[in-house]
Parts: C-alpha cells; sequence; structure tokens
C-alpha cells in the first residue's frame, strides 16, 4: 500500500501563489509517475500535471506557465506550485501516484486539499 499525505492549500486571492505538497510513504518502490488532478463542483476529476520518476513533466494546457511542478526524491515528496492564480483554479486538489503492479498499473489517491481562489 502506498499512502499520500497532502498539504498546503487554502484561500487565496486572485492573482496569488499556492505551494501544494504531496508526501509519499508505505510501499512506494515501483512509482514510476506522480502527480495532482482537480474537481471542482459539478465536474469531472481532470489532471493538472505530473511528472515521472525521471524528473519529466506533463501539463494539462490551462495551468501551462502557471503551475509547476517539482519532487523532492529524498522526501518522497512532490510539490504543486501554482501561480497566478484564477477563480476558476477553484477545487480539491489530489495527489496520485501510479504505481507498477503485476499485471498493470495501481493508481493510490490522497485525501485531496481544498484550493479556493477568490477575493
Amino acid at each position: 500500500q502506498v499512502q499520500l499525505v497532502e498539504s498546503g492549500g487554502g484561500l487565496v486571492q486572485p492573482g496569488g501563489s499556492l505551494r501544494l505538497s504531496c508526501a509519499a510513504s508505505g510501499s512506494i518502490l515501483n512509482i514510476y509517475r506522480m502527480g495532482w488532478y482537480r474537481q471542482a463542483p459539478g465536474k469531472q476529476r481532470e489532471l493538472v500535471g505530473d511528472i515521472t520518476s525521471g524528473g519529466s513533466t506533463n501539463y494539462a494546457d490551462f495551468v501551462k506557465g502557471r503551475f509547476t511542478i517539482s519532487r523532492d526524491n529524498a522526501k518522497n515528496t512532490v510539490y504543486l506550485q501554482m501561480n497566478s492564480l484564477k477563480p476558476e483554479d477553484t477545487a480539491v486538489y489530489y495527489c496520485n501516484a501510479k504505481r507498477l503492479v503485476l499485471g498493470g498499473t495501481y493508481d493510490y489517491w490522497g485525501q485531496g486539499t481544498q484550493v479556493t481562489v477568490s477575493s
């Protein structure tokens, strides 16, 4: 099992910044990709961006140039730096880890952290 613990959400004004953290523990061997998804009320969960174990990143178009994903392998932690936040970025943000298991891939999820962008 993999446990993911998120932190760093909160209320911020439009144009502000927040940094989310996601610490992984447990059976973290064979995790090959970690990332962030978000879900706004009434909408489906969507990918924000992710990072491979080798450090390659991938972002959704709606956050390119504003959000940055990074990782600290020594701490088994992934970060999401969010700048120039907009009201439409308001959502619950979930950390995700993809782990190779026999026969395929298994997804692990954090509990979610609320990000609210409002004046």
